[in-house]
């Protein structure tokens, strides 16, 4: 099975973005190679760009507050387990304070590290951290791979809190949801969104067997799915049978 996410609005759509450098992130931190290392310090500088909004940090603190009064809303109630709840109120409180309690914008500390915006500097030029631009940085690349590590975990760090609350958020959004299988006639499908209800993610699975690439398109009011595949011309082509999938509407 592959699933694919689509965001209705731009602030899931950075939330995901950020989701997958973090995972990005934890991957390469965790090899040795300093071709690895190479990478991890790029994603860092590639989190610093994507979360440098100066609203960033301030929204990310109002959703993990909605979703708090969210919960508790259902104290008291005969169906929900108070334990459970607690839980999860307490996980929000955490990311809460841990992100409130960083100054200024994500990753600003490690602005003031002259080594790394030296690095930050070249990186996105093609070739920019060769050694004779950057003879400091390839000393570094040769250090042992738990000293690289550890200078990486370091860093890192600076960027947990907010890769804690993503992550949070994300897996709310994801659990508000709920599965359905639907058809796709003649591989097209289009379904109009429920009223009063504001959604903000689209998941869709599908068998991967099947080799089908879904091109998707939503809005506040309509959803729509155009069902392609890869031709022996290396271009995608729309598919001609009914195809199916799972759809799952996140709000």
């Amino acid at each position: 099975m592959i699933l694919y996410e689509y965001p209705f609005n731009e602030r899931i759509r950075t939330y995901l973005r950020l989701e997958q450098l973090f995972r990005r992130l934890a991957e390469l931190m965790n090899r040795p190679h300093a071709l690895d290392h190479h990478f991890a310090i790029q994603t860092i500088f590639e989190i610093m760009d994507v979360a440098s909004r100066a609203d960033m940090k301030s929204d990310v603190l109002k959703d993990l507050e909605k979703h708090k009064q969210q919960l508790n809303a259902y104290r008291g109630n005969p169906a929900i387990s108070e334990q459970a709840l607690d839980a999860a109120i307490a996980q929000l409180d955490d990311c809460f304070t841990n992100l409130n309690a960083l100054s200024g914008k994500t990753g600003q500390s490690l602005t003031e590290n002259d080594w790394l915006m030296s690095i930050r500097s070249r990186i996105g030029i093609p070739g920019g951290t060769c050694e004779f631009d950057l003879p400091a940085y390839f000393d570094w690349q040769h250090h042992p791979s738990q000293e690289r590590q550890a200078d990486l975990q370091s860093w890192a760090a600076t960027l947990a809190p907010l890769a804690d609350a993503i992550v949070l958020l994300l897996k709310m959004l994801r659990e508000s949801g709920s599965p359905q299988k639907v058809v796709a006639p003649g591989g097209q499908f289009q379904q109009t969104l429920p009223q009063g209800r504001t959604f903000q993610l689209l998941r869709l699975r599908m068998d991967l067997s099947t080799g089908w690439i879904p091109e998707i398109s939503g809005n506040r009011l309509i959803v729509s799915v155009r069902l392609l595949s890869l031709g022996a011309d290396q271009r995608l082509h729309p598919i001609q049978t009914d195809g199916s999938f799972e759809l799952t509407l996140c709000s």
